[in-house]
Order: structure tokens, then C-alpha cells, then sequence
């Protein structure tokens, strides 16, 4: 999983490019991107590709359900040239809404090029365009697709701190004005690479992925509301598992936050982590009482920029990462991002659980992800996605997949099986 500021998604994908092209770390590969869906002949006689799930009615859900776009409100459409059909049919739906569309489209070459090829001299320079989009569009619908891996790979640590210790501003006036955000893709974008670190051929994880982004957003929201129910009535998390992670939290009186497919009237009212989807949706999350993280996380695989980890362990002490060690060609670099991050970093941020029924993962998959249901995610560094207020630069989250979870005692996962 890449140590990015989750809520970043948002800048990287409409103004890094600082004339909206490109920059949302769209890493994909043309192979991944050729065989997402079977190839069909249009009228014209080019090749095209047949959608994966009905394109139109996503649109549209899009649009209506989750964003709830209003008349009147200026709306920002980000993705990739594979995705074009869809951020065509999302512009069309914004503005039979009576709502104004603005389409930017990413590739992970522009990616590249904005970071390698600008001098390092503009790097800590203010992010005017930015700004200017954070102070005016009132949502942002953005399909994230990382269609290839390591497209960083070898970037100079101490650039990237400084690039994202820039960007913080855009990020905290999006929040400020409660610009609501929807994503597509949440890390399982269906790609070649992303299906053989799973464990699934690239079929299966096009069908898990699309089957979790069409779940029954009511049906969800209720379940999300009944997970919100029980983990805010407890006081401490204990998380463990076979690889050796033993952690305790504390969680009472925090405000534990919903993605569940739909922003609500009273969720745009409310602003911050309310506004803000991400799908395949089914996450209910919280970051903890300060100070009280305790013990040890241990990931036997983990990747950096294409690069493997392995026995990743980090340890916790007060509230704070304490120690961090591990091994393979990625550890060095993943370290080395770390340690030339800013204040906060080392901050114990959230817990996130998988409630999607619909996303089903392989049972030996040594790497998970945010939504299937009885998948617990922790991370350290910025949580301001989640409600919380650290703004470090730095932001690292792991899926845990398998574990055994307790609150108060009572087990609420069980070897990734959701309890509630």
C-alpha cells in the first residue's frame, strides 16, 4: 500500500498538473488497461471496449446518490483515458442536474513527468491553482485507477515531504468548505498487477470489485449504522492475529465516521469526513484517544512502489510508532520516505472496518484492502479524511486481513469474520 495522505486523492488527481492533465498517481499499465473488459467494433469501425457493469446507471449513481449534486453547484470529473466513457456519462449527469461539469483526465506519464522533470526548486511553491479549485468547486467525483505500480519508484524522499507538506493547504480548504468528494476505485481499481498481489485472476477481481461498487447503498448504510452503533458504545480495541500483531487502543468518546456509498443532506451539511465516499463503499472508522496505542503490527508482506517487504513490524508505544523494521528491496525506500516526513508522522491516526459483503478476497491473501467485510485497516500519520486533526504530510494505513478483534472482550471479528 502506498504511504500517501488518503484525503490527497483529491488534489493529486485535479491540480498537480497545475493545468488539470494528469497527476492522480495513475499508475496503470496499456496491458491492465487492454483487458479490463472484452473489446468490441463501434459503427465507426474502431475498437472499443465493453463496459464491466452498465456505465450509464453508475453515472447516474454517482451523480444523484452518492455526491447528490445540486443545481447550481460546479463540479469537478477526474480520471483516466480507459475510464473516458464514464467521466463522459458523469459530466452528462451533472449538468442534467442543472449542475456545471469540469472534466480533467490523469496518466500516470504526466504523473511522472510532474514530479521527475519540474525542478526541485518549485517544489515547496504555493499551490495557487489549487486553491483557486478548492475555493470554488463544490465536488469533486474522481475515478482512480493505478493502473501500474512504481511509478515514484527512486523519487528523491525528501522532495516528496516537502511536495505534500505543500499540498496540506488545498487539502484543509477543501474540508473547510466541506467540498464533497467521491471516489472510484478505493485501491481494488481492477488491474493486472493489483489482482496477482491479491491472489485472484484479473476476472475475479473485476467481478469482486464491480459487485462491491453496485451493493445496495441503503441496505449498507444500515449495516454501517448498525457496526457505528456497536463500536461507539466500547471503550478498547485489541487486535491480533497469527503473524504476531498484538495492539491495543483506546476508542471511547470518539466519533466514528461512515463510508457507506451516499452523502446525505445532513452529511453535507456536517462537512469533514461526511463528505467524503469512497467506492467499493463499506467502512466504518474512528481515530483513537490519543496516547493510547499499544503494542505491535506485523505484516509478513507488504509492497512499496512494486518492491516487496517482508515482516514489516511496526511497534507502538503511548500513542506513537516506536520502532520500525523489516526486510526486502522495498524496505529501504519505504523507510527512507518515512523518516524524511515531518511532524506527526509517527502518530497512531485511525481504525477502519470492512463492512462490504460483496468484496471477497482470497482466504490466503497475505494483502488486503479497506472495505471486505471483517477487514480491520490501521494507519498512522494524517487523519484529517477521518475527522481527526493530525496534518502531517505522512500518512501510512495497512489492511489486516484475518484477524481477531475485540472490543471490551468481546470479539467482534473473528479470524476476518465480522461478528456484528
Amino acid at each position: 500500500m502506498l504511504p500517501m495522505v488518503r484525503s490527497v486523492w483529491l488534489m493529486s488527481c485535479a491540480v498537480a498538473a497545475g493545468v488539470a492533465i494528469g497527476g492522480c498517481q495513475d499508475t496503470r499499465t496499456p496491458e491492465a488497461a487492454s483487458s479490463s473488459a472484452p473489446a468490441s467494433t463501434s459503427s465507426t469501425g474502431s475498437v472499443t471496449k465493453k463496459a464491466a457493469t452498465d456505465l450509464e446507471q453508475l453515472a447516474e449513481r454517482l451523480v444523484n446518490q452518492s455526491a447528490g449534486i445540486k443545481e447550481g453547484e460546479l463540479v469537478l470529473v477526474s480520471g483516466g483515458t480507459a475510464d473516458q466513457e464514464l467521466l463522459e456519462n458523469i459530466a452528462v449527469h451533472v449538468r442534467k442536474a442543472g449542475a456545471f461539469p469540469q472534466v480533467v483526465l490523469s496518466s500516470d506519464r504526466m504523473a511522472k513527468r510532474l514530479f521527475f522533470d519540474v525542478p526541485e526548486k518549485f517544489d515547496g511553491q504555493a499551490d495557487v491553482l489549487g486553491l483557486k479549485l478548492a475555493e470554488n468547486f463544490n465536488a469533486v467525483i474522481a475515478v482512480t485507477s493505478n493502473l501500474e505500480e512504481g511509478v515514484f519508484a527512486g523519487a528523491d524522499p525528501k522532495r516528496q515531504a516537502v511536495r505534500a507538506k505543500t499540498s496540506l493547504p488545498v487539502t484543509e480548504t477543501f474540508l473547510k468548505r466541506k467540498v464533497k468528494q467521491v471516489e472510484v476505485g478505493n485501491g481494488l481499481y481492477p488491474t493486472a498487477w493489483r489482482a496477482r498481489r491479491l491472489g485472484m485472476t484479473d476476472d475475479e477481481l473485476r467481478a469482486t470489485f464491480w459487485e462491491g461498487v453496485n451493493v445496495d447503498y441503503t441496505s449498507l448504510a444500515a449495516r454501517a449504522q448498525e457496526v457505528k452503533t456497536t463500536v461507539a458504545a466500547g471503550r478498547e480495541i485489541q487486535i491480533r492475529d497469527s503473524h504476531g500483531t498484538d495492539l491495543r487502543v483506546r476508542v471511547n468518546g470518539r466519533s466514528v465516521q461512515t463510508s457507506d456509498g451516499i452523502i446525505t443532506s445532513e452529511e453535507a451539511q456536517a462537512g469533514g469526513a461526511a463528505v467524503s465516499v469512497y467506492l467499493p463503499a463499506g467502512e466504518v472508522y474512528m481515530t483513537p484517544v490519543a496516547g493510547t496505542a499499544e503494542g505491535k503490527v506485523v505484516r509478513p508482506r507488504e509492497y512499496f512502489e512494486g518492491q516487496e517487504i517482508q515482516n514489516l513490524t511496526l511497534t507502538f508505544a503511548a500513542g506513537k510508532l516506536t520502532s520500525m523494521t523489516g526486510s526486502g528491496p522495498g524496505f529501504g525506500p519505504f523507510k527512507a520516505l518515512y523518516d524524511a516526513a515531518g511532524e506527526g508522522k509517527d502518530v497512531f491516526a485511525v481504525i477502519d472496518f470492512g463492512i462490504n459483503p460483496n468484496v471477497k478476497l482470497p482466504v490466503a491473501s497475505a494483502v488486503g484492502n479497506w472495505v471486505p467485510a471483517g477487514t480491520i485497516t490501521i494507519g498512522m500519520g494524517n487523519n484529517l479524511w477521518a475527522g481527526g486533526d493530525n496534518k502531517s504530510g505522512y500518512a501510512y494505513y495497512v489492511s489486516l486481513p484475518g484477524t481477531t478483534v475485540t472490543l471490551d472482550g468481546k470479539p467482534i471479528i473473528e479470524s476476518g469474520q465480522l461478528k456484528i
